[in-house]
């Protein structure tokens, strides 16, 4: 358990409390759930957070670009943009022998643990529930119930999920949709500015670096350390290398030194001595000489993209954001710009109509 706990529920059921205030159940505890906490918080209802992490939330992404919708939220948090990203002046292209062709683009980059921390401190008050995970919903008269594996259970006036792309609020209000591969994977790197050369250092410090030729782009920038370091040295160099991949030689790239089943992502440190091989081999034939000393010096991890068309985003007091909504491909930028504005118009009391009725994890179409 993460925060303050619910009080303890009698008879394993948290009863709703006499209060005048709406209150918010918020399913899933990253970057989207939180936002939807503090936008809930702002038109005045109360907010708990489940999320089905046992421990420290592991990010899948890596560096942020920021984006006027999240900037808004850290003023209203009374937090500056710039306190939590790093500034770049330019933007540059590599071309495939090393030489770079720059011009000016002011831009600030963030990182995910950056940008996480700075939505969950300020919620250090706010029912935040880990290994929490979703099992059941019911509609009763006003309420909705909701029933996590262990069997907690909790009630609010609302719910939101922001689960993910795995999502099981999604199923659990009927979202049966199948995930789509995209045809590509982003290679990924996060790496401490310090253990990289100066030369290379000096190359990317301050710039958006990029690089396209077919089937590949890459990009690269620096972004703040693990604990939110701005200061020279401290600071991280992000990496994102997509390339087109056939959907076969998925399950071969995803296997794991650890021998755990990957299907959506294949964490730092997992992948195996013969996959890293040729992607250093693939960097080395394919990129700059510089990206591709980059990614020989870097702790690879994967994510394959997946596409999820949106489907019954809203339901009968429940609401679907971010990739529980639906999925934005990566290389858009846009993947937290849709977790930043969940919207704030206020949720209202009344009754709930039943029609997603009781469902239960297991038992709907698509849920195994």
């Amino acid at each position: 358990m993460e925060g303050p706990a619910p009080p303890r529920p009698t008879a394993g059921r948290h009863p709703m409390q006499p209060s005048k205030a709406v209150r918010i159940v918020i399913v899933g505890g990253s970057v989207g759930g939180l936002a939807a906490a503090h936008e809930m918080r702002a038109v005045g209802a109360e907010a708990a957070v489940y999320e089905r992490s046992s421990g420290r939330m592991e990010a899948r992404g890596a560096g942020i670009v920021m984006q006027p919708e999240v900037e808004a939220l850290l003023a209203r948090l009374h937090m500056s943009a710039r306190a939590v990203s790093v500034e770049l002046w330019e933007r540059q292209q590599l071309h495939l022998h090393g030489r770079a062709t720059r011009y000016e683009a002011p831009q600030l980059m963030t990182a995910w643990d950056t940008l996480y921390r700075a939505l969950r401190e300020p919620l250090a008050g706010v029912c935040y529930r880990l290994d929490s995970a979703l099992r059941r919903l019911r509609a009763e008269g006003s309420l909705v119930t909701a029933e996590f594996a262990d069997g907690y259970t909790t009630q609010g006036h609302f719910l939101v999920g922001a689960d993910g792309i795995g999502s099981v609020t999604r199923r659990l209000l009927g979202g049966a949709a199948r995930l789509s591969y995209a045809g590509y994977v982003a290679w990924r790197g996060l790496e401490p500015e310090a253990a990289l050369p100066g030369d290379l250092l000096e190359l990317l410090t301050g710039r958006f670096t990029f690089f396209g030729s077919d089937g590949m782009q890459m990009l690269c920038y620096l972004v703040p350390g693990p604990e939110g370091e701005l200061t020279e040295g401290s600071r991280r160099v992000n990496w994102v290398w997509y390339m087109n991949v056939p959907e076969r030689e998925l399950p071969r790239l995803l296997a794991s030194r650890s021998g755990k089943p990957y299907t959506t992502f294949l964490p730092p440190g997992e992948m195996l001595p013969d996959t890293a091989a040729e992607l250093a081999a693939t960097a080395d034939a394919s990129l700059p000489p510089q990206f591709a000393e980059l990614v020989r010096r870097s702790d690879v991890f994967m994510q394959p993209v997946f596409d999820l068309s949106p489907h019954r985003m809203v339901a009968d007091h429940a609401v679907l954001i971010g990739d529980a909504a639906g999925t934005v491909r990566p290389h858009t930028a846009s993947g937290t710009l849709g977790q930043g504005r969940p919207g704030r118009r206020s949720p209202r009391r009344g009754g709930v109509a039943t029609a997603w009725g009781s469902s239960e994890a297991g038992d709907v179409p698509g849920s195994r």
